[in-house]
């Protein structure tokens, strides 16, 4: 997105943006579901996940822009391969806010990398946001989430935009490209998001299933636009404080998926561990392939009971999290 910065992001004598600092936040989100079947045009459900934020800093500065992460600290033309789409948010946050200079950028990130939980679209929406507010300016919704897209075409290629929507959300989410609606809650959902150790792939998993589609299209079709239906429900599941019809919901999107070749042992057996500790539904959750699951427990403490029982099952990390009901 390339646009003039806003006239009062800019010092009106010199026209040259006023420097200072800007602090960026986002957060990681799970998709719940409509995992692949959002490409073709299905809706798809997700919600934030606040227990794990990205915050990004940064200052204006002249020259080369210079990255300090956990992945990687210098100059930003020196950065590896991996952190391209960090590159592409920074140089999209200063065409469009302060075109010719640099940023000298800092990234804390609690969300592990390559684990379909929105890293790439979190840290580049919070770099982006950072960036421009050291600027001066201050971006509509509309301005972060394109620019955000302009760094996630570099991570996933096409990207349908939810995660660029997803971790910047206070609420659950419905999207069905373009349009994205919050969803009313109408009691608590208590979640349990396990790291399975193996990195996902989302561009894998979306050409996996492209193939499906020429090679097997019947049981392609049919599969993603049950997927599709079950993301159509889960609205009313929400609204209604439903859990259990959304768990076995959740089992079922999991099958699907499983028959459509996007899971892995290791999110099988998971999945299979969430259900023996009495979980009232359990699914991979993004791309697919690796990255993690998300499962749903009937209360606080049958959630802390789950995720004892995921980490006991081999899961490398595990995360609880509860969605209260919209007032």
């Amino acid at each position: 997105m390339n646009q003039s910065p806003k006239l009062d992001a800019f010092d009106t004598h010199t026209r040259i943006p006023r420097v200072g600092t800007g602090v960026g936040r986002a957060h990681g989100k799970i998709i719940l579901f409509g995992e692949h079947a959002v490409v073709y045009g299905a809706p798809a459900i997700a919600f934030p996940v606040h227990v794990l934020p990205v915050i990004a800093n940064a200052s204006i500065i002249s020259g080369e822009s210079y990255i300090e992460s956990e992945l990687y600290k210098g100059p930003a033309g020196l950065a590896p391969d991996r952190l391209a789409p960090v590159n592409a948010a920074i140089d999209a946050a200063l065409d469009a806010a302060a075109p010719g200079l640099g940023a000298r950028v800092s990234i804390y990130s609690d969300i592990p990398h390559e684990r379909g939980l929105g890293s790439s679209a979190a840290v580049s929406s919070a770099i982006i946001l950072a960036i421009t507010r050291a600027a001066g300016m201050e971006l509509t919704h509309e301005e972060r989430f394109n620019l955000t897209q302009t760094a996630e075409r570099v991570a996933h290629g096409r990207p349908s935009g939810m995660d660029a929507h997803a971790v910047n959300a206070d609420s659950v989410i419905e999207f069905q490209k373009p349009f994205v609606d919050a969803l009313a809650v109408g009691a608590p959902f208590h979640f349990i998001i396990a790291d399975s150790g193996v990195k996902g792939s989302t561009r894998q998993a979306v050409e996996s299933v492209r193939r499906l589609r020429e090679t097997k299209p019947e049981l392609a079709t049919s599969h993603i636009n049950e997927l599709g239906d079950i993301a159509r429900r889960a609205a009313g599941y929400f609204a209604s404080g439903d859990a259990q019809s959304m768990g076995r919901a959740m089992w079922r999107a999991h099958k699907l998926l499983r028959e459509i070749g996007v899971s892995s042992r290791e999110l099988d057996n998971l999945v299979s561990a969430a259900r023996r500790a009495g979980a009232l539904g359990a699914k991979l959750t993004g791309g697919g392939i690796g990255g993690c699951i998300v499962a749903l427990a009937a209360s606080w403490d049958d959630a802390n009971r789950v995720h004892r029982s995921l980490l006991q099952a081999g899961a490398k990390n595990a995360w609880v999290t509860s969605l209260e009901p919209t007032k």
